[in-house]
C-alpha cells in the first residue's frame, strides 16, 4: 500500500511543530485524527517516526531522515496542483474567492463592477467556507484569494491587506438583560455562555471569545457553530451570545437578535489574503479592484 500525500503532510506539520496540539491546529483537524494517522504512517513504514513521552515530542533517527524527502515530494505536489489550477482558472477566466461570512460594506459588489472592467470576460465566484478552515479555503488551495478576519492560522505565510477595520459588538437574544443598551463592558460579559468557532480556527476561535480579556478565567461554552446560520440559530435558541465585528450586526440583523457595542474591546480587522507565491496579474487586479472598492 502507498503512502498517501496527506498522511506525509500530517508527518511534516508534526515534525516541524514537534507539539501534536499545535500540528492539528496547523492542520485544522482533531489531536485524535492526526496522532491516528501519524500511527498508521509508522505501522505502514514499520518504524517510529517520533518518540513520545508527557513533555515533549522529538524526531527518530528514521524520522528525521523521511523529513528532508517528504517535504521535497509535497512541494512538488502543492506546485503541481497550484500549476494545474492556474491553468484551468486562466482557461475557464474564472476568479474565486474564499468567504468565511457575509462581507457587505459595498466591498464585492464593488471590486467585481472594477476588476470586470479591467478583466473583461472574467467572471469572480464566490465560495463560502465554514469556520472550520479559518483561512476560508486558502490554505488548501480552493480558492484564489480569500476575506479573512484575523488572526488566522498560518497567516504569517500568506500576504495580507487590511480592508476594514471595525469595533467588536456583542449579539444576543433580544430578551437578554444587556439588551437595549447603548453599550456594555466587557466584564459584563464575563459569566455568559459564548458560542465558539470550531477548535480547528485556532487563534480566531481564541480572538472571538476574548480569551486575552479573561486574565485566565476559562470561557463558558454554549455552542459550537461552523458558520454564520448556525450562530444565529443558536442565539435564537438561548444557547448563547457571541462578539462579531460592527458591520456583520448590521448585515445579520434579524427579528428576535440584537447587537450591542462592547466599549473596552480592540477593533478587529477584515483582510484580503492570497499566497504569497502566486504572483499572477489577474490576483493583483483583483486586489486593486478591491482596495479601490473599500477606499
Amino acid at each position: 500500500m502507498d503512502v498517501h500525500l496527506r498522511d506525509l503532510r500530517y508527518f511534516v506539520a508534526t515534525a516541524e511543530e514537534l507539539n501534536f496540539t499545535r500540528a492539528a491546529e496547523r492542520l485544522f483537524v482533531s489531536q485524535p485524527a492526526l496522532s491516528k494517522q501519524i500511527r498508521q504512517l509508522e505501522d505502514h513504514l514499520r518504524v517510529r517516526l517520533f518518540e513520545r513521552d508527557k513533555r515533549a515530542v522529538a524526531l527518530t533517527a528514521p524520522g528525521a531522515a523521511l523529513l528532508p524527502a517528504a517535504r521535497a515530494l509535497l512541494r512538488d505536489w502543492d506546485e503541481a496542483q497550484r500549476a494545474v489550477a492556474d491553468a484551468a482558472a486562466a482557461a475557464a477566466a474564472v476568479l474565486t474567492v474564499g468567504l468565511s461570512t457575509s462581507v457587505g460594506r459595498g466591498l464585492l459588489q464593488g471590486a467585481r463592477e472594477r476588476f470586470t472592467e479591467r478583466r473583461p470576460g472574467w467572471t469572480v465566484k464566490l465560495r463560502q467556507i465554514n469556520w472550520d478552515d479559518a483561512t476560508a479555503g486558502l490554505a488548501a488551495g480552493e480558492v484564489d484569494v480569500a476575506l479573512l478576519w484575523l488572526p488566522v492560522p498560518g497567516q504569517e505565510e500568506m500576504n495580507l491587506h487590511v480592508l476594514a477595520t471595525e469595533p467588536r459588538w456583542v449579539a444576543m437574544r433580544d430578551d437578554h438583560p444587556l439588551a437595549g443598551r447603548d453599550k456594555v463592558a466587557f466584564a459584563e460579559l464575563l459569566d455568559e455562555p459564548f458560542l465558539a468557532l470550531p477548535a480547528t480556527a485556532g487563534p480566531l476561535r481564541e480572538y472571538w471569545l476574548a480569551v486575552d480579556r479573561r486574565d485566565g478565567r476559562e470561557p463558558r461554552i454554549g455552542a459550537t457553530v461552523s458558520n454564520a446560520e448556525e450562530t444565529f440559530a443558536a442565539i435564537e435558541e438561548g444557547s448563547g451570545i457571541v462578539l462579531l465585528a460592527e458591520g456583520n450586526a448590521a448585515i445579520y440583523r434579524r427579528p428576535g437578535v440584537t447587537a450591542v457595542p462592547v466599549a473596552d474591546l480592540s477593533p478587529c480587522e477584515l483582510a484580503l489574503a492570497w499566497r504569497t507565491e502566486d504572483h499572477r496579474p489577474v490576483i493583483r487586479d483583483f486586489i486593486d479592484a478591491l482596495v479601490r472598492a473599500g477606499s
